[in-house]
């Protein structure tokens, strides 16, 4: 027993592995439902005046719309992506995590987002349940990278107009509301010691 050779398949290793990747999943699982229970606050956000359909319509409906419904629909978060993508092809910090065709990275990201804010389901019913955290653990993400992120994705909401070329500003409130999403979902994202 002596000369046995750990490898990947050692039941102490196999048990370890295990271990880590629960504890991904549950700080994962704690983390969606965080997000999740501000999303439930965030996307039900409506002023009076972004309601497309009103009084006994709205009443009969019985359904606000969601952020996904007041920005403009999928076009808003392909908008907003692209932007943020656009940057990051010329970072050096962030463009070596990416691979090098940025497309099927920009579909995913504006398909979550949509999802995230109200939008249909597709991302879900495609890749899974998000796990945020576990699908960026390859990478090193550290407060370096987390500013660039943020830096770029803040700067593509700052140039973000609703859907449908009216060039009407996004709503403050729903501004504010990604912006700090988006502050956390960066900030839960760092695998790496903060300096």
């Amino acid at each position: 027993m002596a000369n046995q050779a750990w490898s990947i398949f050692h039941p102490a290793t196999l048990l370890f592995l295990w271990l880590v990747e629960y504890h991904l999943w549950k700080m994962d699982e704690k983390m969606t439902e965080t997000m999740d229970e501000r999303k439930e606050q965030e996307t039900r956000w409506v002023s009076p005046e972004t309601l497309s359909v009103k009084g006994a319509m709205q009443t009969a409906l019985g359904a606000r719309p969601t952020v996904f419904d007041v920005v403009g629909g999928q076009p808003f978060f392909d908008e907003l992506v692209d932007r943020f993508y656009d940057a990051v092809e010329n970072d050096a910090l962030l463009r070596p995590m990416y691979p090098a065709n940025l497309q099927p990275s920009r579909e995913r990201l504006a398909g979550f987002l949509a999802q995230y804010w109200g939008g249909p389901a597709t991302y879900s019913e495609r890749r899974g349940h998000p796990r945020l955290r576990m699908r960026h653990i390859p990478f090193q993400i550290g407060e370096a990278e987390r500013d660039a992120w943020l830096k770029h994705m803040q700067t593509s909401l700052d140039c973000a107009c609703l859907a449908g070329g009216s060039g009407t500003t996004l709503p403050a409130e729903i501004k504010v509301a990604m912006t700090r999403y988006f502050e956390d979902a960066a900030n839960h994202l760092v695998n790496q010691p903060l300096v």
